[in-house]
């Protein structure tokens, strides 16, 4: 199911529309990432245009006399299709087509082909579709009693149910179908993720702008031998694997679909079981394109989805990436950020600098106790290397001694093997 033809390459026509307080800059530097967007869904810009408009035309977007200089000019390059920056309404759609006499989509729609492509699981397949079909239902469009079926005989009060009808009974039914298997598939997901939280692994969430490099952090982290590929939402379903900090202990992290800006509120419903991850996540690595053209737009937009998911409040880790391609920027925003990161996730530089600052995050609140731990109680051991960040091991006759920052809800089980006068704050 998708929107963009792929037998052939089409060609397509970019509009994009200033107006207050958007200036000339902004709407050039978004026409060019829908430019990456077109290329991404398998087809080629080969004109582009900007309407000045303050007051957008209810009827056409960008006003019937620019919509006419629109047709012509996609006659001159041969155009197959003709792609807005901006959201079309239903009847915006329809009266576009008609004046340009060619398919007229907007960025959402781009979107959501690109999604289509990529999806591979079950449960990305199911969100796509499901995704597509909402957008689809509002602008579904007939030819009024001419794709009537035929009556039902002699006494029936007017035509049959039309076929119009017809198509959106269907797209109602499948929709709610999907939705049904969105909700057992998301019943997994919790069974999983409370598993997690009983064994009390910390959780981490990869999040960032599409491209940012989220999925190549993960295989420097991880090794995950996640797909990696030089293009936009080359990830859309979510990969979890085991982290092992300085000391042993053990953490999941997990990579999520990338953001954009102005990201489909159908795609962000659709995608909510999976977004589930990084609201309950316990730190997030907020990964950034230091050689992006405007890295804080990017982290704008990402924030806006964390915001619409729930997820804002969650302690956010600045991640810095590709820092070897511009080192200058990226000390820069480095310099901006003095909390943030800087790595090299292709080049795997600083990866231990990172880690580190993970293990600080989580444990930013933990207390530092010293404790003495028999040599039969291997099962403290082992939750010490696993779940707490050692700070200094010494073997002693009877006992190990250990200085541990500890998460709070492991102190009343290890108050009987602490130093009564060595707890404090870390």
């Amino acid at each position: 199911m998708t929107l963009i033809e792929r037998s052939f390459r089409e060609r397509i026509v970019l509009v994009g529309v200033q107006s207050w307080p958007r200036g000339l800059r902004e709407v050039e530097e978004s026409l060019d990432e829908l430019a990456s967007l077109v290329n991404t869904a398998g087809a080629d810009e080969v004109a582009r245009v900007i309407q000045s408009k303050n007051v957008l035309d209810p009827a056409t977007l960008i006003g019937t006399g620019k919509a006419e200089e629109l047709h012509l000019l996609c006659e001159s390059v041969d155009a197959d299709t003709v792609v807005f920056d901006e959201d079309l309404t239903p009847a915006q759609h329809r009266n576009l087509e008609k004046i340009l006499g060619r398919t007229a989509i907007d960025r959402t729609a781009v979107i959501l082909d690109i999604f289509a492509q990529n999806a591979r699981t079950e449960e990305g397949c199911t969100q796509v579709e499901l995704a597509i079909l909402r957008y689809r239902l509002p602008r579904l469009r007939g030819k009024g009693v001419s794709l009537s079926k035929q009556s039902a005989g002699i006494g029936t009060r007017g035509p049959g149910e039309t076929k119009l009808e017809s198509d959106r009974r269907r797209i109602t039914r499948r929709i709610a179908g999907l939705e049904r298997q969105l909700k057992e598939l998301e019943v997994k997901r919790n069974v999983q993720r409370r598993s997690r939280g009983r064994s009390e692994i910390p959780s981490v969430a990869l999040v960032g702008y599409t491209n940012a490099g989220k999925s190549t952090l993960l295989n420097a982290l991880t090794e995950a031998n996640a797909l990696v590929q030089d293009r936009l939402f080359s990830t859309l379903d979510p990969k979890t694997k085991k982290l092992f900090l300085a000391g042993g202990e053990e953490i999941v992290c997990s990579d999520t679909v990338g953001f954009v800006k102005k990201l489909p509120h159908q795609l962000v419903e659709s995608f909510h079981s999976t977004l589930e991850e990084v609201r309950t996540a316990d730190l997030l690595l907020h990964v950034v394109d230091s050689h992006a053209a405007d890295p804080k737009a990017q982290m704008e937009a990402v924030r806006y989805v964390l915001h619409e998911v729930g997820a804002d409040e969650v302690e956010e880790l600045i991640v810095l990436n590709k820092s070897d391609l511009d080192p200058a920027q990226a000390l820069r925003l480095a310099n901006l950020y003095p909390d943030s990161v800087t790595v090299s996730a292709a080049r795997k530089e600083n990866i231990d600098g990172l880690t580190k600052k993970i293990s600080d995050c989580l444990h930013a609140n933990d207390q530092c106790i010293k404790l003495r731990i028999p040599y039969d109680r291997g099962d403290l051991m082992d939750l010490l290397h696993k779940k707490s960040q050692i700070v200094s091991e010494n073997n002693r006759e009877q006992f190990v001694e250990i200085t541990a920052k500890v998460r709070q809800q492991f102190v009343a089980r290890l108050s009987p093997f602490m130093d009564a006068d060595a707890l404090n704050k870390s």
